[in-house]
């Protein structure tokens, strides 16, 4: 039976959390509603988190690993999931963990109708300093995108693999998932998902990249919306 489903889980410097990670997706695959696989993106990582991931792939054959050969950044590491996923339904989660993979099956009850499910966390359990600073950075980015989306950053989504494989690479897309998926014409949702501290290894965003990052990469979006080509096939001979 071939899997439907792929969870993407990017990391960097995350070994102290890699162990509960496997725990946690192991137990969510048993009961999922679709036939679901992993794959962990390891973007260059200098702590031994490739160790660890191998060792899991060895020992459950639903874990899959890729690993780049240096830091790249979150963007590259999403998008090299999403382009080596052979699913029709791509999932993501951080590898913190600060969302749980059970709320994936309330993202997964609405992708039918929609193109790309994203959480939306509820009683957020970050400080106060990263809260106000994600508050500003995503109404920075929604007054650019018109995309409604409350809360764009949060490290769980479902998209259509179709949709997903289509955007195109770029430094700050994964702040952009919903608006580009508006820009191919496909339908978006927001669920409410819960949230919570991250008990182990360390945040790779502080207020600088949360700030600045997100305003600059808004006016690359804009370039991107007026230059897009969206095109559908009308026929085809093979």
């Amino acid at each position: 039976m071939e899997y439907q489903f792929t969870i993407v889980v990017p990391l960097y410097n995350e070994a102290p959390n890699l162990l509960r990670v496997e725990q946690e997706l192991d137990k969510y695959i048993q009961k999922a509603p679709i036939r679901t696989c992993v794959l962990f993106v390891n973007d260059g990582s200098t702590d031994n988190s490739l160790q660890l991931v191998q060792e899991i792939s060895r020992r459950n054959t639903a874990f899959k690993y890729i690993s780049f050969d240096q830091n790249y950044g979150l963007s590259s590491a999403i998008k090299a999931g999403f382009d080596r996923a052979e699913t029709p339904l791509i999932g993501y989660i951080d590898s913190d963990l600060q969302t749980d993979p059970e709320d994936f099956d309330l993202l997964l009850e609405q992708i039918g109708e929609y193109d790309l499910v994203t959480g939306v966390r509820t009683d957020r359990k970050d400080s106060f300093k990263k809260n106000l600073s994600s508050l500003v950075a995503n109404g920075i980015r929604r007054s650019f995108t018109q995309d409604g989306m409350d809360d764009t950053g949060c490290p769980l989504k479902v998209i259509k693999a179709d949709y997903a494989k289509r955007i195109p690479m770029f430094k700050g897309l994964h702040r952009f998932l919903p608006a580009m998926i508006l820009l191919q014409n496909g339908k978006i949702k927001q669920v409410p998902v819960r949230h919570y501290p991250r008990i182990a290894g360390k945040a790779k965003f502080h207020l600088l990249n949360r700030l600045v990052g997100p305003f600059v990469d808004c006016f690359a979006y804009l370039w991107m919306r007026r230059n897009y080509i969206n095109y559908k096939v009308a026929q085809k001979n093979e």
